[in-house]
């Protein structure tokens, strides 16, 4: 499954990210140790979920290292996204990764 990472930093509690698509992907917020769990094609947690909508904002339930990962499993689409914090002007860079199913 080839996906996005946006690799986010380090957040404050509470900061609104906004996800900006051309189609419908799934938006998933995660925190380092979940996001290698993710990876490694384990159970994880995380936030977000199917975005039929644009743009899709979410909020940064605690202080940490965050990632927003942008996937099209299922969904047989492309959609380009960009992803920013509202508190920032500038949008976050992602880079694209491939998982083996």
């Amino acid at each position: 499954m080839i996906y996005s990472d946006f690799d986010l930093k380090q957040r404050r509690k509470g900061e609104i990210i906004q996800v900006t698509l051309t189609g419908g992907a799934n938006v998933l917020l995660m925190d380092e140790t979940n996001l290698s769990l993710y990876k490694s094609g384990k159970k994880h947690r995380y936030y977000g979920g199917l975005a039929t909508r644009s743009p899709y904002n979410l909020a940064i339930p605690e202080a940490g290292n965050w990632h927003v990962i942008i996937n099209l499993k299922g969904l047989g689409n492309n959609t380009a996204a960009t992803v920013k914090a509202l508190s920032d002007s500038k949008p976050i860079i992602g880079k694209i990764c491939e998982l083996a199913e």
